[in-house]
């Protein structure tokens, strides 16, 4: 499998779980301004939508989109419980997370990201995301995970959106909560082993 990536963007939870399950993989960094692969390649021919992450498959096909590519890798290995079994109740749980963080956090980060957006667009924004923190906490409690004692997918995904926090001014020690998910999840190996990886731009 090639997993392609742009250093601390939403691919990094694909990317994070590929080490977890010890799946062999290459990664390929993207220019998603320039939309250009390290090689100078046109990464529209590979994703017509132009962002990351997109998974090259074995067969020559490539799976886009986050929560679905996230889910395809849980499942290449369904023993080692990143994702429920599928037609459970919990794998659709499962799904209510990976939405949740998908529609409601990771989509409210975008104003800051948009060139030439207003700070008061950016404030309004951060008071969203605030209120969305907060259930989060509520929802959490003391965790450790969002799923309860097993780490899975949504986790890696939650990790990686909660990253931006940092780059955008918000002082997650406001959540206590969500600080020690996010320091407690940043310790796993696979965690580590991503953003190594990414760091050198190569496949660990």
């Amino acid at each position: 499998m090639k997993l392609y990536f742009s250093p601390g963007a939403c691919s990094l939870a694909s990317h994070i779980v590929l080490h977890e399950l010890g799946l062999p993989h290459e990664i390929v960094r993207v220019d998603t301004k320039a939309k250009k692969t390290a090689d100078g390649g046109d990464y529209l021919k590979i994703n017509a939508k132009g962002y990351v992450p997109a998974l090259g498959l074995d067969d020559g096909g490539v799976l886009t989109e986050g929560p679905a590519i996230l889910q395809y890798l849980a499942d290449r290995k369904p023993d080692a419980g990143l994702a429920p079994a599928n037609g459970t109740m919990a794998r659709y749980r499962l799904q209510e997370w990976l939405g949740y963080v998908n529609s409601e956090i990771h989509k409210s980060f975008s104003t800051f990201f948009i060139p030439g957006t207003a700070d008061a667009e950016k404030a309004a924004a951060g008071e969203r995301l605030a209120k969305k923190f907060a259930w989060l906490q509520a929802t959490i409690g003391d965790g450790p995970y969002l799923m309860g004692d097993a780490f899975t997918v949504a986790d890696a995904y939650l990790y990686t959106v909660l990253n931006w926090t940092g780059f955008v001014g918000i002082d997650l020690g406001q959540w206590p909560g969500l600080k020690a998910f996010h320091a407690r999840i940043a310790e796993r190996p696979s965690v580590q082993k991503a953003h190594a990886a990414e760091k050198a731009g190569k496949s660990a």
